[in-house]
């Protein structure tokens, strides 16, 4: 599978928990035998704009992380113009879903899943769009962009048990019909992260499902790194959920 993904993401931006050393390692040393690695590019301003105001992204410039924002944006961008020909997934720092058009908190700056949504409808590529947050925390931020955007549909999944958390991911995916489904990838519900809820295995079937709905809809599919943040698990937790979108078996698989 393509991951979109650069070097720079390695560096440690800030102090929060997002930008703590050795988790991007975490993440490439798992998911390396299974991945292409496609360098990132930063987003066009335009994108950004399209999303943020001007205000905001002047605060993210004065906060010397633009550098580091627009590149998590640009290779967002980069995995959802693939992700209509095939599953990708975009491993970047800092996360995006608690970015609003003129506000953010939570460790994110620029909304990566919002600027790569809203640059496909830009550009014509999608009439419809999908956006599953299956993070501990409420994607408010991507939730406030689209609100007045009719084209996108925004699910964040609010069930606290496991079998009840499937099962929503399920009822979702079944009822999914968009040209494109993004998926906010946070990994922080897993047994050993924040949520202590999730098995890695279902991580896979979250994947799964999301590449069946895509299917049945004949369209396409994506995924955006959020939260997560115990490095033991985070890389297994991500291999999970590229292998059930890439329709690859559980058992370990040299899949591509």
């Amino acid at each position: 599978m393509k991951v979109f993904f650069h070097n720079d993401f390695y560096q440690v931006y800030t102090s929060d928990p997002a930008a703590e050393k050795g988790r991007m390692e975490a993440v490439v040393r798992v998911i390396e035998p299974f991945s292409e690695f496609v360098r990132a590019e930063p987003a066009f301003h335009d994108d950004v704009a399209a999303v943020h105001t001007q205000k905001h992204i002047e605060y993210v410039q004065d906060s010397r992380l633009y550098p580091i924002s627009v590149l998590a944006a640009g290779a967002t961008v980069q995995a959802a113009e693939t992700g209509l020909a095939e599953p990708c997934f975009a491993l970047v720092r800092p996360p995006g879903h608690h970015a609003s058009a003129d506000s953010s908190w939570g460790f994110c700056y620029f909304n990566n899943m919002a600027i790569a949504i809203e640059s496909l409808k830009r550009r014509g590529r999608i009439e419809t769009a999908y956006v599953l947050d299956i993070d501990l925390h409420y994607g408010d931020g991507t939730v406030n962009i689209f609100e007045d955007r009719d084209y996108v549909t925004v699910h964040n999944i609010e069930a606290t048990k496991r079998d009840a958390y499937l099962l929503e991911v399920e009822r979702e995916m079944e009822r999914c019909d968009a040209d494109i489904i993004g998926v906010s990838a946070g990994f922080d519900n897993h047994v050993e992260d924040w949520g202590g809820v999730l098995l890695t295995e279902d991580y896979f079937k979250t994947g799964s499902m999301v590449s069946d709905a895509a299917r049945r809809a004949g369209s396409g599919c994506f995924a955006v790194l959020e939260g997560g943040y115990n490095h033991d698990v985070l890389g297994q937790n991500v291999l999970a959920l590229m292998k059930g979108m890439a329709g690859c078996s559980w058992q370990p698989t040299t899949c591509k």
